[in-house]
């Protein structure tokens, strides 16, 4: 069998509910983050997942993805991963796009990075290394983690360059599946939300 990705973003939180950059802080789910991560665990519980026997769950260490995570009934299944921590924004932490952009207009975080914070570089390599991990084994993982590494995971998989991360918007307690179409890397389903009504 070749391997799948299934990944599952984490839930709301009052951070990305407000666009703040959060990678390292460990900013906790919100309630309605927290009823999301149900809702997935119950899509995942459910035909045609049927609670993926025989799947490799790994999470970000960070209380809201390992939240996100229990949640949705795979915390007992569960290792923590470094790998799969959010970008280290460095001192755009806690800011958003638009504060930052009217200090350096045309800014775009998957172009320019971020000051004294992970290189574009070192994000791709975190992402080489989950993909590699992957696709070395015969059976399904599912990975519970954040926005940007998930979409930097996701460029790495098809072979693209991380920048191509910018152009594939991934929600929060979205469903997402990296697999395969004649033989090369392909993206099965993307930012599903469906199980959030």
């Amino acid at each position: 069998m070749a391997p799948r990705i299934l990944l599952a973003r984490h839930g709301q939180t009052e951070w990305s509910l407000s666009g703040r950059h959060t990678g390292r802080t460990d900013v906790p789910l919100l309630d309605q983050g927290r009823a999301a991560a149900k809702l997935l665990g119950e899509r995942l519980h459910r035909a045609p997942w049927s609670g993926l026997e025989g799947v490799e769950v790994r999470t970000s260490p960070l209380a809201r993805a390992r939240e996100t995570c229990e949640l949705a009934g795979f915390g007992d299944r569960a290792r923590d991963w470094s790998a799969l921590l959010e970008w280290d924004y460095g001192a755009y932490e806690g800011r958003t796009s638009e504060e930052i952009a009217a200090e350096r207009p045309g800014w775009v975080i998957w172009r320019d990075g971020v000051p004294r914070g992970e290189t574009l570089a070192q994000l791709s390599a975190r992402a080489d290394e989950v993909v590699a991990w992957a696709r070395g084994g015969d059976r399904d993982v599912l990975l519970f983690a954040h926005g940007h590494i998930l979409r930097s995971i996701a460029a790495r998989w098809l072979g693209l360059d991380v920048s191509f991360a910018a152009r594939i918007r991934l929600d929060p307690t979205s469903l997402s599946v990296l697999g395969w179409a004649y033989g090369d890397p392909a993206i099965d389903r993307w930012n599903d939300t469906g199980h959030l009504g």
